[in-house]
């Protein structure tokens, strides 16, 4: 039987047995959504803007409405619109995965519904938050002093770009402290041409001139990893003019090319001159669960701050990024607050017994994101998870060998972790601009591109919870096939 409309005068918003059939109504929606999102286009089939508004009504409804009416409006309206992240011929950017485990986790957590932005406003769930970072620091293999039972601490934040807006705020006013508030105009961020462009606009955020932002060149000479020697004489120029280095970040696994730049090397340079490393590890961090891709972090014991993303290719869905200090009290400095009204009465904040995550971030209301995460790392396991990267890395070495035997295509930087960057080679940018939009346009897979020394590359990121060999071969297959036909038009023009 379907759900039924609600009268306005007997409205139970939290009723237990609505609550139950509506939640089996859209778990059962959703399971057929995964069972069939395959045969969808992977892009969103109509691009037109504007298009459903035009389908839905004006305004919101006075009465409230069956259930089953809105999900069929979903499956009508919704779904076409939408392009399917959770395909597994989904190739682009990078995954925003989602698991069965993830999914549970994630309805613990909108289910119970609280606010742990004070220990005493829920301490299970902030205590459950400080034992998830440091499980997570540990699987990763990151130094103690980053890890609140070595002396530093972690929070789950909702993006990298939380993240590095906190960060650079507290490197900010650690500076600030010692040199004056006015010394604002003098503060400087360094990071490469690959770094996420996520920085220049945290250090906006935070006050920073434009100007006092260096992206620093990099080559194919160094893997487009961030040159150690570079960053020293900049630093050092900007010294000289008066001017206070602040921060520097490092890049494991850069957007466009999954570039790695030497954490150590970056990280003396660094401590030689007094500013916050930060390392940027949002994608390829979840790699270091396994050992043989743990040396990318090293060095990362100079780091003041490290962060990784679990809802990109850790099976934990949207939205969860962890951030760990080496100072929490650098971090805490900055952010807290504290009104009479927030106040814990009978708790001794500032210690992993009593932490009020209120002050670890920019908001001040949260989520319950520990319990996700947890359940995501209960369920699957270390184990479990170091197979979920090595199928999609052994997935991504299969399509790197396979581009590398045909003439016509060239790999453009070697494969690190998931990601494959490649394009036509001896042809111009338009005929690969046209060949990733034909690919593209099949609605069969969804790739990206990227701009390289002025070549336009196409990006292919293998990282999907449902995606399998055989999707990336089909892929290949789709990209060999659509190259034919671009390619015949090109030479006979």
């Amino acid at each position: 039987m379907g759900s039924l409309p609600l009268d306005a005068l007997s409205v139970r918003p939290l009723d237990p047995e609505a609550f139950a059939g509506d939640s089996h109504a859209v778990v059962d929606f959703l399971a057929e959504y995964y069972r069939d999102v395959d045969k969808y286009p992977v892009r969103a089939a109509d691009l037109e803007p504007g298009r459903l508004r035009k389908l839905l009504p004006e305004a919101a409804p006075e009465h409230g409405e069956p259930l089953d009416s809105v999900l069929e409006d979903v499956r009508r309206d919704i779904l076409p619109g939408l392009t399917h992240w959770q395909s597994p011929s989904f190739f682009a950017y990078f995954p925003m995965n989602a698991s069965a485990a993830g999914f549970a986790g994630e309805m613990l957590s909108v289910g119970l519904n609280v606010v742990p932005f004070l220990w005493a406003a829920s301490p299970a769930a902030a205590e459950l938050e400080t034992v998830v970072v440091d499980w997570m620091g540990k699987l990763l293999g990151l130094p103690s002093r980053l890890l609140f039972s070595g002396g530093g601490g972690g929070v789950l934040q909702g993006s990298t770009c939380e993240a590095v807006v906190c960060t650079l705020t507290a490197a900010r006013d650690r500076a600030l402290a010692r040199l004056g508030h006015e010394a604002i105009l003098r503060l400087v961020v360094y990071a490469s041409d690959q770094t996420h462009a996520t920085f220049q606009k945290g250090a906006r955020i935070v006050g920073i001139p434009p100007s006092n932002f260096r992206v620093i060149p990099t080559s194919a000479d160094t893997g487009y990893g961030l040159p150690a020697g570079a960053v020293r004489e900049a630093v050092e120029r900007d010294a000289a003019a008066g001017l206070v280095p602040l921060y520097l970040c490092a890049t494991v696994g850069t957007t466009g090319l999954g570039a790695v730049d030497p954490v150590r090397e970056l990280g003396e340079v660094a401590r030689r001159y007094s500013m916050w490393l930060h390392v940027d590890a949002a994608y390829a961090g979840s790699a270091a669960v396994c050992p043989e891709f743990r040396g990318y972090l090293g060095g990362a014991e100079l780091a003041d701050s490290v962060s990784m993303n679990p809802h990109k290719w850790f099976l934990t869905n949207n939205d969860c990024c962890c951030l760990w200090v080496a100072t929490p009290r650098d971090l805490t400095a900055a952010l807290s607050t504290d009104p009479e009204y927030l106040r814990n009465v009978g708790t001794t904040t500032g210690t992993p017994a009593a932490i009020d995550y209120k002050d670890w971030q920019i908001s001040l209301s949260r989520r319950f994101r520990a319990i996700k995460l947890w359940v995501v790392l209960r369920r699957y396991g270390a184990a479990g998870l170091r197979a979920h990267i090595r199928r999609h890395v052994t997935a991504a070495k299969w399509f790197e060998r396979a581009v590398a035997a045909d003439q016509r295509f060239e790999v453009v930087v070697p494969r690190r972790f998931s990601l494959v960057c490649f394009r036509l080679r001896a042809v111009n940018d338009d005929v690969n601009r046209e060949l990733l939009s034909a690919v593209n346009e099949s609605g069969r897979a969804f790739m990206t591109h990227f701009v390289v020394d002025g070549k336009f590359v196409i990006r292919l990121a293998v990282g999907g919870a449902m995606t399998e060999m055989q999707h990336v071969m089909d892929a290949w297959d789709l990209l060999q096939g659509k190259a034919d036909e671009v390619l015949q038009r090109y030479y006979q023009l």
